[in-house]
């Protein structure tokens, strides 16, 4: 056994007596005589002084609520005084509009002066009473949180708990007038700033210790509930998860009047705290952060330590985790919104539901650990290169099993509402959105367009490198040329209407993969960066790969082939697919609320370029550029060959107007070269029409008829006239030819050849007729042709006409 420790004498536990202060000298001399005596009478001498210390402290808050009293008096006494000088105010202000001579100037003078100090006055009048009622206020509330101890021994009682929240709702009903009072001064009196910030110094001390106090009672109460209650999770592996009671819908009697009156404490503290923050936001322009409802929040976090040993497992196997959350959340949606609804009414909070509350605190909780616990594994698992790909599986992983978890949650959360409108951008607030995590961390988000831009650029390269990539299916080509409707032949919708080849189907659907992950996201600044740095970016990799595609072709007017033609079909349909479809997405109102977004803040894009009208509109420009140039360049090698086979005809010192002739219906004549032209235009029509969808080919056969027109009505004002007759029938037949050669397309060819058909006209003029026209031309110039049905040939071409022939 340890030798018992004898216990030290007094003079080394009394203080020094130099030490002490003269007036405790004095009063320990007066009550002790001795040692024996300091023994004997300390008990008697300190319950004494305790005595005197509760008599002093009720007299000083004795004092203190006469000085209230006197105040409040006072301040009623003083409203009769504001009135007079707030009378006498206006009537020396209306004095001083009166007309003024040089002789009343310096009363006017002395009369301005009044009236500003009076106005002076009356400010300090109103400031004094504001201060009076911040400090009585003030005061009651310092009173009801320092000078009311909250009593933490275990076990309280009901009736315990009662006492204390009652003295919380005084305490927060204090502090709500305080706010109020506050809020005026700042709104009207900005210049009080010293009394406002001394106020609320004072406030937030009180309200530093009356908030863990209520959240620890609060907590207290769930806990002698029963909550958390545990957590089934022994089906969760096979796909299931027992249900779960719910120990709210057990309470009975004063056992959930006490929760109740505990949410409602909770509920107007945090209304107090959100008074306050908006007061102290009053002047930015920063949009407040949604905290959730604390209520809700206190029944989750607790919910959270359990659901996190059974996380903490499935790190590698999320879909667990986000099937025990959502089997969690709607397990006790119902019970929580039954029961927290009408309080959430009582607390008179304004837009708040209490199922959604319970699913965002639900969704930030899990939020919460995937921000702490996977993602930062995840990227550090990106910096190692041999585990670069397992990283790259697991975050694909994970994201579509958020994506999928966010719709499961937004499909539960509307399925109470009967309007709800899927894909907008208000319609999924970021609380309940897994996904909303993307959008706290603009850094993963960046991380996360890279990997999913990167991963479909690879597999498309895959893609185009199949042997079926740029085939088109020739049997639905045949069947739709085969309509008997022409204007059906426009109506055009899927990939086989418009003659695109396989993959353009496997560019389509991985650009809206893209869209599709970036409109996942609740907010519409990062869902407008994700895409612009994923599916944009994709589709100008897809330009370059048409482009590519075509510069294949070889489009040579010295050797021109069916194949060639076949060809450079392909990426021209499959340029025009993109393109409707396109315009359609960018018609979509979701769309139009990014184009607006981004227009009124230019993420990322200059005003010029993204003021195209729509979302996609600088790609849908680039897609358009490409088509009419594609388009063009097949018009130029068709009007190149064109040329060179029958050039000759039009040139009169080379071609000997007796060759050798094919021989029409009409028992005229057309000449060789410019038959062979045309027939090798009309099998390369003919190709076209069957490759190339109806929209481009339309486009390319009206551009090439107008080139021809061009090009034949220039060569005849260019030849000789000496020839006469002879030429005139023979151009009548060419040009007839021609005509002809657009007849399977179209009911009136010559519509499409204006100059050429005014040149007929010209040709098949009587002589009469030729002299009224001369006659006109030489009186009235351009005015009279039209008289004629010429408006295409200038005056100068049928003056030439006339005089030559």
């Amino acid at each position: 056994m340890l030798p018992m420790e004898h216990p030290l004498p007094l003079s080394f536990v009394l203080p020094n007596p130099t030490n002490l202060p003269g007036l405790s000298l004095n009063l320990l001399d007066g009550n002790f005589e001795d040692l024996q005596d300091l023994l004997l009478r300390a008990s008697t001498l300190t319950s004494n002084l305790n005595h005197d210390c509760s008599d002093l402290n009720d007299r000083l808050l004795h004092l203190r609520t006469d000085l209230t009293k006197h105040a409040v008096s006072w301040i009623s006494t003083s409203l009769s005084a504001k009135v007079s000088l707030e009378d006498l105010r206006l009537n020396l202000e209306s004095l001083l509009n009166l007309p003024t001579d040089s002789v009343g100037k310096q009363t006017n003078w002395e009369l301005q002066q009044l009236v500003e100090e009076l106005c002076r006055i009356q400010n300090r009048r109103k400031y004094f009473v504001t201060a009076l009622k911040l400090e009585s206020l003030v005061g009651d509330l310092e009173d009801s949180v320092f000078h009311h101890p909250i009593s933490k021994r275990k076990g309280s009682t009901l009736q315990d708990l009662a006492l204390k929240q009652e003295r919380f709702s005084h305490a927060i009903k204090t502090m709500n007038q305080i706010e109020e009072i506050l809020g005026d001064v700042t709104m009207h009196h900005s210049q009080w700033r010293r009394l406002v910030d001394s106020a609320d110094s004072r406030v937030d001390k009180s309200l530093s210790v009356l908030r863990p106090q209520i959240i620890a009672e609060h907590r207290a109460f769930l806990s002698s509930l029963g909550w958390p209650p545990k957590l089934a999770t022994s089906k969760v592996e096979h796909g299931e998860v027992d249900s779960i009671p719910n120990p709210l819908l057990l309470m009975q009697g004063d056992e959930k009047e006490s929760y109740s009156q505990s949410f409602l404490l909770l509920c107007g503290l945090q209304q107090l705290n959100t008074q306050k923050e908006k007061r102290n936001k009053l002047h930015m322009t920063k949009e407040n952060d949604n905290d959730g409802l604390w209520a809700t929040d206190e029944l989750v976090k607790p919910v959270a330590s359990r659901m996190e040993y059974h996380f903490m497992k499935w790190a590698d196997q999320p879909e667990f985790i986000f099937e025990l959350v959502y089997k969690v959340t709607r397990d006790f949606a119902d019970g929580v919104d039954d029961f927290l609804q009408p309080l959430i009414d009582r607390a008179m909070l304004v837009s708040c539901s209490a199922k959604e509350a319970w699913v965002s605190a639900m969704v930030q909780m899990l939020s919460g650990f995937l921000e702490k616990k996977v993602f930062p594994r995840l990227i550090d698992m990106f910096k190692e290169k041999h585990k670069k790909s397992e990283a790259l599986s697991s975050w694909f992983h994970l994201v579509d099993q958020m994506v999928t978890f966010d719709k499961r949650m937004q499909t539960f959360v509307n399925s109470d509402t009967c309007l709800s409108y899927e894909g907008s951008s208000t319609a999924f607030s970021q609380g309940i959105s897994v996904m909303g995590l993307f959008c706290k961390k603009p850094e993963w988000l960046k991380t996360w367009g890279k990997i999913e831009l990167k991963d479909a650029y690879r597999k498309s390269k895959e893609d185009i490198k199949n042997e079926k990539a740029w085939v088109v299916d020739s049997e639905r080509t045949r069947l739709g040329n085969e309509s008997n409707s022409r204007s059906a032949k426009y109506v055009l919708s899927t990939r086989e209407d418009y003659k695109a080849p396989l993959v353009a189907d496997s560019f389509l659907n991985r650009t809206w993969r893209l869209i599709d992950h970036g409109l996942s996201l609740p907010a519409i600044l990062p869902r407008i960066q994700f895409i612009r740095a994923t599916a944009t970016r994709f589709l100008w990799c897809i330009f370059k790969i048409l482009l590519l595609e075509f510069k294949k072709t070889d489009l040579s007017h010295y050797s021109l082939s069916e194949d060639s033609l076949i060809q450079a079909c392909g990426p021209i349909n499959l340029a025009r697919y993109l393109e409707s479809k396109l315009r359609e997405w960018s018609d979509d109102l979701v769309f139009v609320e990014m184009w607006a977004a981004e227009t009124s803040v230019k993420v990322d894009r200059k005003p010029e370029v993204s003021c195209q009208g729509c979302f996609f509109g600088e790609e849908l420009k680039s897609l358009v550029e490409l088509e009419t140039n594609w388009l063009m360049e097949i018009i130029t090698v068709f009007l190149h060959q064109f040329d060179n086979l029958c050039s000759d005809h039009f040139h009169n010192n080379v071609v000997s107007w007796e060759e050798d002739v094919i021989t029409s219906s009409s028992n005229l004549t057309v000449s060789q070269g410019v038959a062979e032209a045309l027939d090798n235009l009309r099998r390369h029509l003919c190709v076209l029409h069957v490759n190339m969808n109806p929209k481009d080919f339309l486009d390319l056969w009206r551009n090439l008829a107008e080139g021809l027109d061009h090009y034949v009505s220039r060569k005849f004002f260019s030849g000789d006239p000496v020839l006469g007759r002879k030429k005139f029938d023979r151009y009548e037949v060419d040009a007839e030819a021609l005509l002809t050669v657009l007849q399977p397309y179209c009911v009136r060819p010559g519509a499409f050849f204006p100059r050429v058909r005014e040149i007929l006209r010209l040709l098949r003029m009587h002589e009469e007729e030729k002299a009224r026209l001369r006659g006109a031309l030489s009186r009235n110039g351009n005015n009279c042709l039209r008289l004629f049905g010429i408006s295409n040939l200038s005056a100068q071409l049928v003056e030439q006409f006339c005089r030559c022939y």
